[in-house]
């Protein structure tokens, strides 16, 4: 038993089990405290309402994976400036919104490149660059606007409202295009060259560099996807919102750095489970959840619940790095010890 246990803590999926064990908990607390709480709704929630979140994650985990301190500051300024250009161009012109909506893409598309080029090119830490991006992508969006811009285009409108219902509940095409992202996601990184790419690059840059793989080139795409990622969320964040603001998307870098950490991906690159992410941004939604439903607490507590999750997620990413040290270091010594006992 002491070594399945073992076997568990130093498997790379221990993470994920966590952040899956934790999610039960909650989500059957709140089942147990309030009435109506357990119910394919409530669940169903869970992704409508996070639906951006969870595109953003995804994107910002491909960077976090990429190892080299890869982090992306500058999603939730990219989203902010999707949703308005959207605005702003269903306001003040004439154009489709599906052209609109590709040029949102590229939007992303283009910063993500700006920031991969930057990173690679100038071996610049990529706190420092997607910081100045975050500042670059927050100014270009007051300057389009400093107030809040509605869109009011009926067919926009009637695609935001567009949902497929599962018995008697809902899911909207929002939450459907996340799903999408993470299946398509978890599929590249598991069973495309690129994928796997991105873990060698993450687990140890140099040996990678060995190996023969574009290291400077993964990573440049690593941070187009988040980039990509981002304006894409912006635009599934339209439809909730239907308007553009400037204040838009605030802080929402550091909700989707806490759900890919607490999904299971580690800060050091090289390890983590696309299908982790979707749990981690679901913990946050059920904290919140639970907190509207008790109806007294501050949507505050959400960020101190997170924020101690997220720590103690570190820490015991930091004991289960140490208790794989510590059995990669006696696998060592046994062989060695066999080996000797072979040469007598």
């Amino acid at each position: 038993m002491a070594k399945f246990f073992s076997n568990l803590v130093a498997s790379p999926r221990f993470s994920f089990y966590v952040t899956t064990l934790l999610f039960i908990i909650l989500f059957g607390l709140g089942s147990a405290w309030f009435e109506g709480f357990l119910s394919w709704q409530v669940f169903f929630n869970l992704i409508i309402d996070n639906a951006h979140l969870i595109i953003i994650t995804v994107g910002i985990t491909f960077a976090i994976l990429s190892g080299g301190g890869g982090i992306d500051l500058s999603v939730g300024a990219v989203l902010s400036l999707t949703c308005m250009t959207l605005a702003v161009l269903m306001r003040d012109t004439d154009i489709h919104p599906v052209l609109c909506m590709l040029i949102g893409l590229v939007i992303g598309i283009v910063i993500g490149a700006i920031n991969g080029f930057f990173i690679t090119f100038f071996k610049l830490q990529p706190f420092i660059v997607t910081l100045g991006t975050m500042f670059l992508c927050r100014g270009l969006t007051a300057m389009l606007s400093r107030e809040s811009v509605g869109i009011d285009n009926e067919w926009y409108s009637e695609l935001s409202f567009m949902s497929l219902e599962v018995g008697d509940c809902y899911i909207s095409i929002g939450a459907i295009l996340a799903l999408i992202v993470v299946v398509i996601a978890t599929i590249v990184l598991k069973y495309t060259a690129f994928g796997r790419s991105v873990y060698a690059v993450g687990g140890n840059e140099q040996s990678a560099r060995l190996m023969g793989l574009k290291v400077d080139l993964i990573r440049v795409k690593v941070y187009i996807i988040s980039g990509f990622c981002a304006s894409l969320g912006g635009i599934v964040f339209s439809w909730i919102m239907l308007s553009g603001n400037p204040f838009h998307g605030m802080g929402m870098e550091m909700d989707a750095i806490a759900s890919s950490v607490i999904g299971g991906t580690q800060l050091m690159g090289g390890v983590g489970f696309i299908p982790g992410t979707i749990i981690g941004v679901m913990i946050q939604g059920t904290i919140l959840t639970i907190i509207n439903f008790q109806g007294t607490l501050s949507a505050w507590w959400t960020k101190i619940v997170v924020g101690i999750l997220l720590c103690l997620f570190i820490v015991m990413q930091a004991l289960v790095n140490e208790h794989k040290n510590r059995l990669m270091s006696l696998s060592a010594e046994s062989l060695n010890k066999k080996n000797k006992k072979q040469q007598q």
